[in-house]
């Protein structure tokens, strides 16, 4: 086994990681919190969101809250696991030799 074989491509762009990093850390976070932390535009965060969902990496839930949609999102059991794999990788990889 490679040393970079868990190294999970999806999460290679920043805007992906800090996502799954956000969730992963916390039960949930909406559209708008997603954005604010990682400072980016609507147009960007909804493309990386879609991608992670695709993956079947978070799930989406869309409500409203008053008169306002609201949408949150949730990592899933899938999604967490495969970050771990990815930052258990990334652990890996940086260690020195023993």
């Amino acid at each position: 086994m490679g040393i970079i074989d868990n190294i999970n491509k999806l999460f290679d762009h920043r805007i992906r990681l800090g996502i799954m990093s956000i969730l992963v850390v916390n039960e949930d976070a909406d559209f708008n919190r997603l954005k604010e932390l990682l400072e980016v535009t609507d147009g960007n965060l909804a493309s990386h969101i879609k991608a992670l969902e695709q993956a079947e990496y978070i799930l989406v839930a869309k409500s409203f809250v008053g008169r306002k949609p609201n949408t949150n999102y949730t990592a899933t059991k899938l999604g967490k696991a495969e970050f771990k794999k990815h930052i258990d990788a990334l652990e890996k990889l940086i260690q020195k030799p023993k």
